[in-house]
């Protein structure tokens, strides 16, 4: 097949990132990244580390808890948590409800006016609904904090959303797993992970996490890692990365502006759901 013009619609996640950590080798457990977790079930009576503090971890140490495991997170960084139910009420009831219905809001009205919303306009939108989640559940984030969480509610206090938008990273939607860390059901171990032992996860202060189990739920490379995949390194790196919105925080240093590809012979492109939400326009000419 030949072709002027290739699409992937590989999502939004590149390849694992499973990072090689001194030691391995000698590692008596089960090493798994988060994607290659099978579930709670079968780790019985098991001591398992999580390294990672967010979406999945949070998951993997909650199933893991419930069917008997003996938990622990490690947190390198902070994490923006919300609580579902705060987060729907104050983000999205407005436009996604019985209410919103009766008062004439669509499904289709309501995807429209969250997709019509520019990006820069959006983030001072949410710094109020964030503002507004942080007094509401107040009580809720000290205990977080007391059991020794680094939470934080992005760089400019835009929320959960914005920081998806821009890292598709570093948030934890709470369903059950902060409540487990708050009461100390899942231990949590700050620092940073130096390396593996035969029989556990040593950590930069000396200490060492005894563990039958570690995941590594240390998220995905760049979507393009599965062009160098499937494809070859050299027509990777010719892609220029179309996540970002340009909201000139960390990861993401550039100014706002409007991408666009014309006229260009031979060029991929790869994007995501989000992108086709965003403020920036992306024109693709074979």
């Amino acid at each position: 097949m030949h072709t002027k013009q290739l699409i992937l619609a590989t999502g939004m996640s590149g390849v694992p990132n499973m990072p090689n950590l001194p030691g391995i080798e000698g590692f008596k457990g089960e090493l798994q990244h988060s994607s290659q977790h099978p579930g709670g079930e079968g780790y019985e009576g098991k001591t398992c580390v999580v390294i990672g503090s967010n979406n999945s971890a949070h998951d993997i140490c909650d199933s893991s808890w419930e069917n008997g495991a003996d938990v622990t997170m490690t947190q390198r960084s902070s994490t923006l948590v919300a609580r579902s139910e705060t987060l729907v009420d104050l983000g999205s009831r407005h436009l996604y409800s019985e209410n919103a219905l009766a008062k004439g809001i669509t499904t289709e009205i309501a995807d429209m006016t969250t997709a019509s919303r520019p990006y820069r306009v959006l983030t001072e939108m949410q710094k109020p609904v964030c503002a507004e989640m942080q007094k509401r559940d107040r009580g809720f984030y000290g205990r977080l904090e007391k059991a020794g969480s680094d939470l934080d509610f992005g760089e400019d206090g835009s929320g959960l959303f914005m920081k998806y938008i821009r890292r598709g990273a570093g948030y934890y939607i709470d369903v059950g797993a902060s409540e487990l860390i708050a009461d100390g059901d899942v231990k949590l171990k700050p620092g940073q992970v130096v390396g593996l032992s035969a029989n556990g996860v040593l950590m930069e202060d000396g200490s060492e996490l005894p563990a039958d189990l570690v995941v590594c739920a240390t998220g995905y490379g760049p979507m393009k890692g599965w062009v160098a995949q499937l494809i070859s390194q050299d027509v990777a790196d010719k892609i220029v990365k179309v996540w970002d919105i340009g909201s000139n925080t960390t990861n993401e240093p550039v100014p706002w502006k409007c991408v666009t590809f014309g006229n260009q012979p031979n060029r991929m492109a790869y994007s995501s759901t989000s992108a086709t939400y965003s403020s920036p326009v992306f024109i693709l000419n074979s």
